[in-house]
């Protein structure tokens, strides 16, 4: 077992003071400027010039609209959190030049999460305590679980959800030390009825979070669709609509993260399906549950934990035939429609669909692991 250095964001919940609330209410105000303009010059440059615009020179774009007459109060918050959002963009960017998202997009105020990225030399963390630049009261933090001992803060990242909630996420170095090693390799099956069925004939239900609230929240967005534009009930509405999608959206996180913690504790080798979760969607029927689901995100916790604990992640390709092949003789059929979840093949073995499926994902991950990628079967 060895113990490696890594970066670990610790989130918590914060109350500010009126002031602090007013005074971050202008920095988030401030940081979507700054996108938002900086994204407009650099569309610009684009389409009249054919040129990219780096992030040292949006940055001295910055300076200069600080001096500007009409653009003075972008002086008023620490310059930290203003050139953190220069630095998102460029990622954005990167992230768009890879091909990996599509283009960036402009922020809207009320649309999206507020938030402002500190860096260490815009606040400072004393005795358990957080206080940001140009704010005299450290933050009222609800520590619901302790940083680890001796670490430095080398920044912090507040937030306001579409809930009215307020955030901090402090990103610290931490040891983190790998689990012991294990024989047990694991192969997961994606699904609706059952969220996710293991190799080992274990099936998760799945909890259906968006389903339990949805009278609630159709109730909700009943009324809120009644109300006058820009009136405060509407706000009042809009804010009961919002609180009801965090609790959905906090109890789907809190079960994935039990979920993913687990599998990556008990097993080496964690087999996966690479499914394109954003085509799936396009299905109307289906959408609704499968953004329920959240694969993607489940998929995003079991990797970067497999790398803290030293296991490792397979994805298999996404067109593997996983529920028409057998886990026993390798035999793939020629088709198996969705209503059978039961099935005999000619060797005689009898199949759950979905525990076969998760097999079938097993023994590829590690013919991947081995030999690397190309365990799709050849096309006909």
């Amino acid at each position: 077992m060895g113990v490696e250095p890594v970066k670990r964001a610790y989130k918590y919940r914060f109350y500010p003071t009126p002031e602090q609330a007013e005074q971050l209410a202008r920095t988030f105000g401030c940081v979507r400027y700054v996108y938002n303009r900086a994204l407009a010059e650099r569309s610009r440059a684009w389409t009249q010039e054919q040129r990219r615009i780096s992030y040292a020179e949006s940055d001295k774009m910055l300076t200069a609209w600080k001096r500007e007459p009409g653009t003075l109060w972008l002086t008023e918050p620490s310059k930290g959190p203003l050139q953190a959002a220069l630095r998102n963009l460029q990622a954005a960017y990167d992230k768009f030049w890879r091909k990996q998202t599509g283009y960036p997009q402009f922020k809207k105020k009320g649309k999206s999460k507020d938030s402002a990225t500190y860096f260490s030399n815009c606040f400072t963390y004393r005795n358990g305590e957080i206080k940001l630049a140009k704010q005299v009261d450290p933050l009222n933090i609800r520590w619901s679980r302790p940083l680890p001992e001796g670490v430095q803060p080398s920044q912090v990242t507040v937030s306001r959800d579409s809930a009215g909630r307020y955030h901090i996420s402090i990103l610290v170095e931490d040891m983190v030390t790998e689990h012991p090693p294990t024989e047990a390799v694991l192969g997961v099956d994606a699904g609706i009825t059952s969220l996710y069925t293991l190799s080992t004939g274990e099936k998760i239900s799945n909890p259906r979070y968006e389903k339990l609230d949805r009278a609630r929240l159709a109730k909700a967005q009943r009324a809120l669709a009644k109300k006058q534009k820009g009136s405060q009930n509407r706000a009042k509405a809009r804010l009961k609509v919002a609180r009801i999608h965090a609790r959905i959206n906090d109890r789907r996180r809190d079960h994935l993260h039990k979920l993913s913690t687990r599998l990556v504790r008990e097993n080496q080798v964690i087999a996966i399906e690479d499914l394109s979760v954003r085509n799936m969607v396009r299905n109307r029927k289906l959408a609704r549950a499968i953004s329920d689901a959240s694969w993607s995100q489940f998929r995003t916790m079991l990797e970067y934990k497999a790398d803290w604990y030293g296991r490792s992640v397979v994805a298999v390709d996404r067109f593997y035939p996983s529920s028409k092949t057998c886990s026993a003789c390798g035999r793939i059929n020629d088709s198996m429609p969705l209503h059978v979840r039961e099935w005999v093949c000619r060797c005689g073995v009898v199949h759950d669909r979905d525990v076969n499926a998760a097999k079938s994902i097993c023994a590829a991950g590690l013919a991947v692991l081995a030999c690397g990628d190309g365990v799709r079967p050849p096309r006909s």
